[in-house]
């Protein structure tokens, strides 16, 4: 349907990631219950109809261009689409659930009247029948992804800059207590707040804010929040690390005032009498999409893993590692995450709790161990996949596998050479000798964990870590080339972050300063033993040519004459003995 006010020359599927995938579109499909009427308002990619095939789904788009490729898709599926403002929806037509998770200012066409943010929000509201849901996305004006962006929101010149996207549109919310003052404004009631990571526009984790304030030492928030930021920033420019950022917020109790963007669902008074609630508490997707999103919703007072949708890629792969989900089974193991818990021991220089932890990790990590060798998750369980709760050791996520075991020396010094890495090019205060390589501090965090490990180890170790990625043998060879080039000075993998490239400035600056000492102390010695040579030189000058050494060398010169004359004798008459008791001989 064109109803007016389309965008034929824009597209924004073109120019945006779409939202509907990962832990959006599986969030849309639990909230959307079978035969329902469900209204999609904004860009969506044509994968989430697909979710949506229980339900009666109309599509509302400002972009002509979407509309077609959209309107393909949908000719199987009972679905339409409506492409132009909010103004053109089909009057007095209500919906079950709007899904709005592009956000609102992508739902308005620039054609016509404009009714801004809250104009938007107001038509949506007035579309959802008594006790409907919306699901709405907010971005973050103060975000991590603002946090650590190179170039302001202010500065941005691109084509789809439309409207005001920080804090100064008094028509957009600033922050979430706006948000549901503005939604309980027009009659609607948020019931669940979701904290979106790492980006609003490419989301791989969804976590209940409620859980982000009490869960501030949680290991598995600790673990998808800094797994969410270092993929979702891989390879990019940025102020500061992300992951680091984020983490830092959790524990302070942050991450959800921090949070890229929020998700909000939301009813419409009056709602139903004792209807039940079953959202997660996360949602989140850590690998390609064909293994099937993960969630950790709540049973009884524990939280428990649960795959969203079964994952199409059900098989293990050829290589010698591979992700299977079906073993995220059961509760999610409970306590703080080791890698947290040794940096923090690393940064106060306890070395008591230090030995602790890593001689608990190791012994863990044997018990495992048939013959010497390790298989299954635990011999991928480095320190960032270990939570610890009290003295138990546990493997958080166990979907990753390994297709052979291995070594359990080489499981450890893997572990080991990991955190290392992460201690030396992070630039953390440790206890440690500041001149030691990735190398040699693996080999003394595995001294500190009770275990003989020698730099022949830790290199199969780094072969290891390279082996297990998967690439093809160029690739291998590629990253171990680079992995065996990290340096204490070198800034860490991932992300190049500005504040860490100063740091590892600094850190190199440390290190030149340390070997320009070395050799002005090296040429002040070379220095010093020249001039005491020449020093001694002048002085045989001298005494050779006085008066005293003359005399002395005419008395000591017919000395050493007759001293080689007697000798010469001594050995003539040696000679003429020998002879004569040869002559004898032979008689």
């Amino acid at each position: 349907m064109l109803p007016g006010g389309e965008m034929l020359a824009w597209s924004d599927l073109r120019t945006e990631e779409p939202t509907d995938g990962g832990p959006l579109g599986a969030l849309g499909a639990r909230v959307v219950p079978a035969g329902a009427r469900v209204l999609l308002a904004g860009p969506h990619a044509p994968g989430l109809l697909d979710r949506l095939a229980h339900a009666e789904v109309t599509c509302l788009l400002r972009s002509h261009l979407d509309g077609v490729a959209l309107a393909e898709h949908a000719a199987g599926l009972a679905a339409r689409v409506i492409v132009g403002g909010p103004a053109g929806l089909p009057a007095n037509e209500t919906y079950d659930v709007v899904v709005a998770t592009s956000g609102l200012d992508s739902v308005e066409s620039i054609e016509g009247a404009r009714l801004g943010w809250h104009g938007v929000l107001a038509v949506l509201a007035t579309r959802l029948r008594p006790g409907g849901t919306l699901l709405l996305r907010m971005d973050n004006p103060v975000g991590l992804h603002r946090l650590v962006d190179l170039s302001p929101w202010y500065v941005a010149r691109d084509d789809n800059q439309w409207t005001v996207e920080g804090v100064l549109d008094a028509g957009h919310p600033a922050n979430l207590e706006q948000l549901c003052r503005r939604l309980a404004d027009i009659g609607l009631i948020p019931d669940a707040i979701f904290a979106a990571y790492p980006h609003p526009k490419a989301v791989t984790a969804l976590i209940a804010t409620g859980e982000l304030h009490q869960g501030t030492s949680v290991g598995l928030l600790d673990a998808v929040l800094h797994n969410s930021c270092s993929d979702g920033y891989a390879d990019q420019s940025v102020l500061q690390d992300p992951a680091r950022l984020a983490v830092d917020a959790l524990h302070a109790g942050l991450a959800s005032r921090l949070a890229p963007a929020w998700v909000v669902q939301a009813r419409r008074a009056p709602l139903p009498a004792a209807e039940p609630t079953d959202l997660p508490v996360a949602l989140f997707q850590t690998g390609p999409p064909d293994i099937g999103g993960i969630e950790v919703v709540t049973v009884g007072q524990d939280w428990h893993w649960q795959v969203t949708r079964p994952p199409l890629r059900t098989a293990p792969d050829t290589g010698p590692t591979y992700r299977d989900p079906t073993a995220l089974t059961g509760p999610v193991p409970s306590g703080r995450l080791l890698r947290t818990l040794l940096l923090d021991a690393c940064l106060r220089q306890d070395l008591d709790r230090l030995r602790a932890l890593l001689s608990g990790y190791a012994h863990w990590l044997y018990s495992f161990a048939v013959a010497g060798r390790i298989s299954g998750a635990p011999a991928l369980a480095g320190v960032d996949n270990v939570v610890v709760d009290g003295e138990r050791f546990a493997v958080l996520d166990r979907s990753w596998q390994t297709a052979d075991p291995l070594p359990v020396e080489v499981a450890l010094a893997r572990g080991l050479w990991r955190f290392a890495a992460t201690l030396l090019t992070g630039g953390y205060s440790h206890p440690w000798s500041s001149t030691l390589d990735l190398a040699g501090l693996t080999v003394v965090l595995g001294g500190v964990a009770g275990r003989d490990l020698d730099r022949a180890t830790v290199r199969m170790a780094v072969e290891t870590e390279a082996a297990l990625t998967g690439l093809d043998p160029a690739g291998q060879e590629e990253l171990l080339a680079e992995l065996e080039a990290l340096e204490p000075s070198s800034p860490p993998p991932g992300p190049q972050s500005y504040q860490q490239l100063h740091e590892a400035w600094l850190r190199q600056r440390e290190e030149l300063g340390r070997i320009e000492a070395v050799l002005r102390w090296t040429d002040n010695l070379i220095t010093s033993r020249e001039r005491a040579l020449r020093q001694a030189d002048s002085m045989i000058k001298i005494l050779s040519g006085s008066v005293s050494f003359r005399l002395g060398r005419l008395v000591i010169t017919p000395a050493r004459w007759g001293r080689r004359a007697a000798r010469a004798l001594k050995r003539r008459l040696r000679r003429a003995r020998s002879q004569r008791a040869a002559r004898g001989g032979q008689r």
